[in-house]
């Protein structure tokens, strides 16, 4: 089995995280692609949140090879079931269906679990993204379909604005 590690981010990560960022297959269930400069400044913004507290997103290794990022966040919009904490994830293209993201996610859970004491984790994608849908069904989180929503970051009328919401208990 393939080794992983969940760790503060490099600055030798910029580049595969801005090329993961730019792939229009990892970012299908996204509006849009992330430019290099949008990937530099959300990778600094990851890594200053787990600087000041100690997680966040966390850069993804998969042997010594950076594959992505696992980890948990408190989403940047107003929503009716927050104050949350997420799980997400966004790996490259050549690391998918292997398992990887469930045991990486399965570390930032229990980090959340066990270390924060987290009541409760939520999990959100685009209706549509059924990938996702799995991984999150994969690691025992429900849907919660009484708190599906439209993305407010996402236009009116756009395909991915509707979302769907998942939550794990403690």
């Amino acid at each position: 089995m393939e080794r992983i590690l969940l760790r503060q981010w490099r600055d030798s990560d910029l580049e595969p995280f801005a090329a993961m960022n730019a792939d229009a297959e990892v970012m299908r269930y996204f509006p849009a692609v992330k430019t290099r400069e949008e990937s530099a400044i959300a990778m600094s913004h990851y890594r200053a949140l787990i600087e000041e507290r100690g997680w966040g997103f966390w850069a993804l290794d998969v042997g010594d090879v950076f594959a992505g990022f696992v980890g948990l966040a408190i989403p940047g919009f107003e929503a009716p079931f927050a104050p949350c904490v997420e799980v997400g994830w966004r790996l490259r293209r050549e690391y998918w269906g292997r398992s990887i993201a469930y045991r990486a996610a399965l570390e930032a859970l229990v980090y959340g679990f066990e270390i924060l004491k987290l009541p409760e984790i939520v999990s959100f994608t685009a209706a549509t993204n059924l990938r996702s849908r799995r991984l999150m069904e994969r690691l025992a989180f429900v849907h919660d379909a009484a708190s599906d929503f439209e993305h407010p970051s996402i236009p009116e009328g756009h395909e991915l604005r509707p979302h769907v919401l998942y939550r794990k208990r403690a």
